[in-house]
């Protein structure tokens, strides 16, 4: 009977070392997830985006170690996707004329609005977070206003406006985009006779008419 060999004993694996993260950009997968979660209506929270990128629960908080943190982020990145909407819009309005950027301005503020509701809901309402407490977005929307200020100031010092107070032009201009878009994501229109298809060219005419208010005969 042949002799069995003794086995050799194993060798020892050494510690398992922390391994690099492979899922690629996580704090953008996360961004994403949470903005996802926003547009489903559906509570935003760290460990839900974790799990929605497919990560451990763990793993997102080396990027956000709270939920505002991560809400700030994704409002950031909502931000950022309305700013370049604005700025193709504005890319495509004559130099010359501030009144036509003041409209093309105000219609890419509504159409972004109308298409994008969970992310208009994010960057303009204290429902998720604070916005006071991210600097981005501070100064991102100062930007904004001071942009509109100057539009209507040229159009002031071309003649063109009926009032000489700017701030309130200012801000009944302000009021009426985001009334209007907000009247959309509370879905008022229906009561007012407003088919789903015709909001976009409503807010075009609404847009329009204001400005015919404003400017001078």
């Amino acid at each position: 009977m042949p002799v069995r060999q003794p086995s050799k004993p194993r060798a020892r694996r050494p510690a398992a070392e922390a391994r690099p993260y492979h899922h690629g950009d996580l704090r953008r997968v996360l961004i994403d997830a949470a903005l996802q979660l926003a547009a489903e209506g559906a509570e935003v929270s760290v460990r839900e985006a974790a799990r929605r990128a497919a990560v451990s629960p763990g793993a997102p908080f080396r990027h956000f170690p709270t939920r505002d943190a991560l809400m700030a982020a994704a409002a950031e990145e909502a931000q950022r996707r309305f700013r370049a909407e604005i700025e193709t819009a504005l890319a495509q309005a004559p130099v010359a004329d501030p009144l036509a950027r003041f409209r093309a301005f105000g219609l890419a503020y509504l159409r972004w609005a109308m298409r994008n509701p969970a992310h208009f809901e994010i960057i303009s309402t204290g429902r998720y977070f604070a916005h006071g407490s991210s600097p981005e977005l501070t100064r991102d929307n100062a930007e904004l206003v001071a942009l509109t200020e100057r539009m209507l100031t040229d159009a002031a010092e071309q003649g063109l406006l009926r009032s000489a107070d700017l701030k309130r032009v200012q801000i009944a201009g302000r009021a009426l985009v985001y009334g209007f878009a907000r009247m959309n994501l509370d879905g008022h229109f229906p009561r007012w006779g407003v088919e789903e298809s015709e909001i976009e060219r409503m807010a075009e005419g609404v847009l329009d008419l204001f400005i015919a208010g404003i400017t001078k005969a």
